[in-house]
């Protein structure tokens, strides 16, 4: 059949399958940034040889940091750990207190991606959900739109066959990938299973991230070891 036959009714036509990606602003990053990137160059620059990327231009703690002293560092991942719950609360339907009722268990881990640098895509295993924090960021380049860009990729529709109607749908429909630039104070929370990476940074000055995997636990429910 090559048309749709005259006098068909209107369908209902809903979107299945998103994925939520939740963007939330930190109120303490105005006083705690600073500090946050006074204890990270430090780190950096006592342990040069201790990053685990594999870019020489980007440098990546241990996932350890809920285990550091500084006070500043357990306010921050509190902070963030409360940016997830929003975005957890905000997609679900739970009843009062059943979230609050989950104990949530995570690592985190610092970046700092210098000029030319990336991170290079990834999922994150045995968690429901990624956290990335901005700590700094460079001024923003015209020329250079995806410059230090969170990169999120579409992978659902990798193996549907596209047509004249399916690859020019409109929004929410629109198959392809997303895109979001790190903003200071600002918090993205998505499902850790979405790849994503930072892309190329073509600026002068460097870009320093928290990330954040999370899984949550229920009352009772066991199987899972500690990280």
């Amino acid at each position: 059949m090559s048309s749709a036959p005259p006098g068909v009714a209107a369908p209902s036509v809903v979107p299945i399958l998103a994925t939520p990606f939740g963007v939330v602003p930190v109120p303490e990053a105005g006083a705690l940034n600073a500090r946050l990137l006074e204890i990270f160059n430090a780190r950096a620059a006592r342990a040069p040889g201790a990053s685990t990327a594999a870019d020489s231009l980007c440098y990546q703690s241990r996932d350890d940091l809920f285990e550091w002293p500084e006070p500043e560092i357990a306010t921050a991942l509190r902070a963030l750990l409360g940016g997830v719950y929003s975005v957890v609360a905000s997609v679900n339907d739970f009843p009062a207190g059943q979230l609050e009722s989950f104990t949530a268990q995570a690592r985190a881990w610092f970046t700092i991606v210098r000029p030319d640098g990336a991170v290079p895509s990834r999922i994150l295993p045995l968690c429901s959900w990624c956290a990335v924090y901005c700590v700094a960021a460079p001024e923003h380049s015209s020329a250079r739109r995806d410059s230090g860009a969170l990169r999120l990729y579409e992978s659902r529709l990798g193996t549907m066959f596209c047509d004249a109607t399916n690859s020019v749908m409109r929004l929410p429909y629109t198959p392809g990938h997303s895109s979001w630039r790190p903003v200071p104070g600002q918090l993205a929370v998505f499902p850790a299973y979405v790849m994503h990476e930072i892309a190329l940074l073509r600026e002068q000055s460097p870009l320093v991230l928290v990330t954040m995997r999370v899984r949550f636990v229920a009352p009772g429910q066991a199987g899972w070891a500690t990280w």
